[in-house]
């Protein structure tokens, strides 16, 4: 696609996905249409500013190989508790019966192969590099280093867009911690939040990723995308206080002023590593626990599809209709006609739109860990655009679990506050949705491959 193409096809999904979330407005009257357009133009300046502004981008791709760089020395651990993948040679009989029990011989790389590879990979180096992410996202916190970062931004976001003080710090937060996290920077304000700020604070949380989960994605795809998680997390910010201002607008008067709090997390250094240790751990446990349970219920599922398809007839009809990207019937094939539609409005090529639509489906069903797995498994059956805009548009957490997440977490911090969490739940959802492909448009727009 030409460079006018892709501007009017990202015209067209940001329009299109501000309209949904204006004809789910709970009070379309009250909608504030100059932060609206604020936000949007603040999103994309930042998108052309980072990924089009040599010398910003230059900056913003030191800070990406700095993360990538930290995230390299997580393999010190996991190479002393695990071992390290031997390179050009592989016990294979399991994998692909080419050898007896105990051979080793270079292999061709295959899909089984590869399979068994990030399996590997996953288990024991994408996991304990979250550990190890969250235990220095920790010190960063207890140094208080990460908060004068989020009071920058708040600060930026607050001037443009007119938010209130604690919603500018819960945006700006979700940038770089997770959802049940950000609220933590916002606890002395929680109790007294109104809804339309609870509304932001939630789609914020939905529409970003934690730093674990960046670790974990950069492992998946390789350290050529960290940039784009950055920015993705970082432009995504204002998206998602665009929807959640549509959806749910501000009628009461709120503080705009921009405080963060004192409070540290642990009484010294080493109580905030154990900390961050442990909250690691746990992070670690339930996503690999998530990803068994989950790929293991798409499979089974997908074992059903595929008889049901083959006794009806379907089967052929899938992979004709596909073009041969799907064999059969499954949740996949499924999941891309679907939402091949939103594809289409954020700008994928024709040839991609069912392939990206799966993606896209897989992370609003089950969650974006599961999409960047399957992202990277078939990026090389994708064009270079079609891999921009699912990189963008997969970043975030907006599936139905957050919503439990979130109702579990920022509730227990802030009893009072359970009924508007579960009063707004699905809304969320919706928005952080729409933010995330908010900013798979823009990116759309903005790049027509990835830079690397």
């Amino acid at each position: 696609m030409d460079i006018l193409t892709d501007i009017v096809r990202g015209l067209i999904g940001i329009i299109s996905m501000l309209a949904i979330c204006y004809a789910l407005s709970a009070n379309r009257k009250a909608i504030d249409w100059k932060l609206v357009f604020s936000g949007i133009a603040l999103q994309i300046v930042l998108a052309l500013l980072i990924l089009k502004v040599d010398f910003i981008y230059d900056g913003f791709k030191l800070v990406s190989d700095g993360f990538v760089a930290l995230l390299s020395y997580a393999d010190a651990g996991a190479a002393f508790l695990f071992g390290t993948w031997p390179d050009g040679a592989w016990l294979v009989n399991e994998v692909n019966g080419a050898a007896p029990p105990g051979t080793k011989m270079p292999v061709a790389p295959d899909t089984k192969m590869e399979i068994f590879k990030l399996g590997y990979m996953f288990a024991f180096k994408v996991l304990p590099t979250i550990i190890f992410f969250a235990a220095f996202t920790s010190i960063l916190y207890y140094l208080g280093i990460l908060q004068k970062i989020i009071y920058v931004f708040a600060k930026g976001m607050s001037k443009v867009m007119r938010l209130s003080g604690a919603e500018s710090l819960a945006a700006a937060a979700n940038v770089f911690i997770g959802q049940t996290e950000a609220p933590l920077v916002i606890k002395p304000y929680l109790d007294k939040m109104t809804k339309s700020e609870i509304m932001c604070l939630m789609t914020g949380g939905m529409a970003t990723i934690a730093g674990g989960i960046f670790a974990l994605c950069v492992s998946l795809l390789g350290p050529e995308y960290a940039l784009h998680f950055l920015t993705a997390s970082i432009i995504s910010a204002p998206a998602a206080i665009v929807a959640a201002k549509i959806l749910y607008p501000e009628t009461e008067e709120v503080d705009r002023s921009v405080t963060v709090p004192k409070e540290r997390l642990g009484n010294n250094l080493l109580d905030a590593i154990s900390i961050g240790t442990t909250d690691g751990v746990k992070l670690a446990v339930n996503v690999g626990a998530m990803l068994l349970v989950f790929i293991s219920l798409v499979a089974f599922v997908n074992a059903i599809l595929g008889w049901f398809g083959g006794f009806t007839g379907l089967n052929g009809v899938v992979n004709s209709f596909t073009d041969g990207r799907f064999a059969t019937l499954n949740l996949e094939s499924i999941l891309g006609l679907i939402f091949s539609p939103i594809a289409w409005l954020l700008g994928t090529p024709s040839e991609d739109l069912i392939l990206v639509g799966s993606l896209l489906g897989k992370k609003t069903a089950v969650n974006e860990v599961v999409g960047y797995v399957d992202l990277s498994i078939i990026k090389d059956q994708l064009s270079p655009k079609s891999i921009v805009i699912a990189t963008y548009a997969l970043c975030g957490f907006s599936n139905f679990s957050s919503i439990g997440i979130q109702i579990g977490g920022i509730s227990a911090i802030s009893p009072e506050q359970r009924p508007t969490l579960t009063e707004l739940g699905i809304k969320a959802l919706i928005g952080g949705t729409i933010a995330c492909f908010l900013t798979a448009s823009v990116a759309g727009m903005v790049l027509n491959e990835i830079i690397v």
